[in-house]
């Protein structure tokens, strides 16, 4: 098979750095260290980027501030609830302004108030600062609120690509994307949940 893959304007086969300079990632798995500061974490991962200290100095406590962490920037990491530890992780993932920021599973295990706090983070990233955002999740009203297009995928494949209204409107008045998502696979969220935890 033949294609081409960009990634805000660079091909991802031969301009992997630039690629690379594009996108953030949230990890499903909080990929912090615990044994350091909120701020120390994110000034590691500044030097990583090779960003100067006068430029990310100013940037992360911009950061701090837009995910409401800027009162607990000198806790260690291991003492932060998971909601902290997901708003850093968002924090970490903008450090160096990617035009794309995917998250997998961005909300997973948190509380309802907490799930609907970063919900509001990511819309407000899309919306205010132009970030094109690649989320995977298994909350439907979450793909509902957020999403712009919402692609489920089965075994691997795209079943089906479409706006979220117009995905429940093929399903009949009333519909949610729980019902597409039935629709489409065969089953419920909860069902393949359970399938997942059995492997």
């Amino acid at each position: 098979t033949d294609g081409l893959a960009l990634v805000a304007g660079y091909n991802v086969l031969t301009q992997k750095n630039e690629v690379r300079k594009n996108i953030g990632i949230v990890f499903q798995e909080p990929a912090l260290d615990s044994k350091l500061t909120g701020r120390e974490n994110l000034e590691f991962h500044s030097m990583m980027y090779g960003i100067p200290r006068e430029i990310y100095t100013k940037k992360i406590d911009y950061l701090l501030e837009l995910v409401e962490l800027k009162e607990k920037e000198n806790v260690l990491v291991r003492n932060y609830s998971g909601g902290m530890k997901r708003r850093l992780e968002i924090a970490r993932g903008l450090i160096h302004e990617p035009k794309v920021l995917f998250l997998d599973e961005p909300t997973l295990g948190l509380d309802t108030q907490t799930r609907r706090l970063i919900w509001d983070y990511i819309k407000k990233l899309n919306i205010e600062y132009k970030i094109t955002l690649l989320l995977t999740t298994h909350y439907m009203e979450e793909a509902d609120y957020l999403c712009d297009k919402i692609a489920i995928i089965d075994h691997g494949k795209i079943l089906v690509n479409d706006t979220p209204s117009n995905l429940k409107s093929k399903c009949g008045e009333n519909a949610t994307l729980e019902d597409v998502f039935i629709k489409y696979t065969g089953s419920t969220i909860r069902n393949i949940e359970e399938k997942e935890k059995i492997w």
